[in-house]
């Protein structure tokens, strides 16, 4: 496309995402009269309680190309001769690895050039251990850690053997994966709380390379919306494909409470999420019409930290997020407010329209990614809100009703209000 051509065609988009930022949301998103809690609570210590250890996934490094980067594999990324490049290739003991399978369902609308094709997804399980665990650390080449790694057909070593762990569903952001950033270091977080993390590597890159950050990456975009439509569907199918497997798997099933399972996505994850819950999903422009990918309702809640719910011109859930209508499962969105690849406004007009338990948190200026100095705010209320709802403590809903904001860290503040306690 010629220059003249994609400065008219931003031109447009900037018009119509000017249009459709001033277009009906999804109303009031606090009751009325509804008082701002007030309380500031003192944040989690981090880790928890408990030890932690992973699954299987042991890589045989050598396997890197020249002048590759091993996050490539991980990612999905393609090679500089253009053929996938997956964390499969670099699997030393692929027949103790956790993988799980995904059939693409015959519908051209979601899935394009993929529907019908069976996708493998790596899938790495993080859970809380005894203390005493003797299992090494597994060193990766970025200089991270997968902590107590099983090796060979070892099974998960489990803090009481007896016990039935909640489980917590772990979707990365687009072109992340478990083992990239901070990710493995938030898994750990969440496993030393109690939980059975369960964390595909989504692969995204493998689908579609396009970011949609701002409006100068549109034009790509939209001119390739079927692959972009067909990474976003495929999340959520990996993320039950997932529970199935370790919820079957017998050297895990008898260790896993399937009533208490949560989610936590970032970024893409928390669109994810959404699609979990019966979320439509935007499938085409300018129409914006969407449609429903899946529904699992084995996720009894999730949380989203700067969760994508899309752009004000091409929103995740179809137009003005009336993907979301009717939309009850119980979410925590944490959303920066400096963030232009997933606003906030975005995010609250997509949150006002969900049914069921929601709470949307800001924090004041922080931008996409993750925020180091808001790490204790971001996690307790994360902990907090999948204790109420996913554990269901009653006291803890009791405690969100009131929570304003965790003490030191960043400037984090309540926008929806928590309604989950009556």
């Amino acid at each position: 496309m010629n220059g003249f051509l994609r400065g008219t065609l931003l031109a447009v988009l900037s018009g119509i995402a000017l249009a459709l930022a001033g277009c009906g949301g999804g109303g009031s998103s606090n009751p009325p009269g509804a008082s701002a809690p007030t309380v500031v609570v003192q944040p989690l210590p981090l880790p928890g309680p408990y030890a932690v250890a992973c699954s299987n996934v042991a890589q045989d490094f050598s396997r890197v190309g020249a002048g590759e980067d091993v996050t490539s594999y991980w990612e999905g990324n393609p090679s500089a001769n253009g053929t996938t490049q997956y964390v499969t290739d670099l699997l030393a003991d692929p027949g103790n690895t956790l993988i799980a399978t995904v059939t693409a369902p015959q519908d051209s609308t979601l899935y394009g050039s993929f529907a019908g094709d069976n996708v493998s997804f790596v899938v790495l399980a993080c859970y809380p251990t005894t203390a005493d665990n003797p299992r090494l650390n597994y060193s990766l080449p970025t200089g991270k850690v997968v902590p107590h790694m099983q090796t060979g057909s070892d099974p998960p070593l489990f803090a009481d053997a007896s016990a039935r762990y909640p489980v917590l569903a772990f979707s990365h952001g687009y072109s992340g994966s478990p083992l990239s950033s901070d990710y493995i270091s938030a898994l750990s977080v969440f496993a030393s709380y109690g939980y059975v993390v369960i964390a595909p590597f989504h692969g995204d890159l493998r689908f579609s390379d396009l970011k949609i950050a701002d409006l100068s990456d549109a034009v790509a975009v939209l001119l390739h919306l079927s692959n972009f439509t067909a990474l976003q569907a495929l999340r959520p199918l990996s993320i039950s494909a997932a529970l199935d497997l370790v919820l079957a798997h017998p050297q895990w099933r008898g260790h896993i409470d399937n009533t208490q399972i949560g989610g936590f996505g970032a970024s893409m994850g928390g669109e994810t999420m959404m699609l979990l819950g019966g979320a439509r999903l935007t499938s085409s422009y300018p129409g914006l019409s969407s449609n429903q990918v899946t529904h699992d309702p084995r996720i009894k809640a999730a949380v989203g930290y700067v969760p994508y719910f899309g752009q004000p011109f091409l929103p995740a859930f179809g137009r003005d997020q009336h993907g979301l209508d009717g939309v009850n499962l119980p979410f925590l969105g944490i959303s920066g407010t400096a963030d232009t690849t997933a606003p906030i406004s975005e995010a609250e007009i997509g949150m006002s329209r969900l049914t069921g338990t929601r709470e949307l948190v800001a924090l004041a200026g922080v931008t996409h990614g993750f925020d180091v100095p808001s790490t204790n705010d971001i996690l307790t209320w994360t902990l907090t809100f999948l204790d109420a709802e996913v554990r269901g403590n009653a006291a803890t809903q009791q405690q969100l009703s009131t929570m304003a904001s965790v003490a030191g860290g960043g400037d984090d503040s309540v926008v929806i209000f928590y309604n989950g306690w009556h």
